[in-house]
């Protein structure tokens, strides 16, 4: 499946949403809109995985990279994501400690930047909910 990426302004964010599959094959297109997102001045970025299908390590590599970036600039990154498969990957990984991750983009809007890097969650500092075994 192809990648799709689409931009918009709510604000002072910059919301980047994503749709399809993020391997190494579709990784490099969002690296580099990642990259020029921020080149062109963007400072508040939240992505909107929802709509991703598959998320492998080169996608978790760009989006720690898009992280970096951000926070280098005093800047915030926040992902968007519903999707239990998606959201055990980052749980597996040990990046649901590392990044934002709220299940909608009102609740990314409703996360207050912190140009330290860091960003109070809405729900009380979770990203996401711990992992249960099934």
């Amino acid at each position: 499946m192809e990648l799709s990426l689409q931009t918009g302004t709510v604000a002072d964010r910059t919301i980047l949403r994503v749709t399809g599959e993020i391997d190494v094959y579709t990784a490099p297109k969002l690296r580099q809109r990642l990259v020029q997102l921020v080149e062109d001045g963007a400072r508040h970025l939240v992505v909107d995985l929802s709509g991703v299908e598959f998320l492998d390590s080169t996608g978790l590599g760009v989006l720690v990279g898009g992280l970096k970036r951000m926070r280098a600039l005093s800047g915030s990154f926040a992902l968007v994501c519903d999707q239990e498969r998606i959201l055990k990957i980052f749980r597996i990984t040990g990046l649901d400690r590392i990044f934002t991750i709220v299940p909608t983009e009102q609740a990314a809007l409703a996360v207050e930047p912190d140009p330290g890097g860091s960003e109070d969650r809405p729900d009380g500092g979770h990203a996401v909910p711990p992992v249960t075994d099934r």
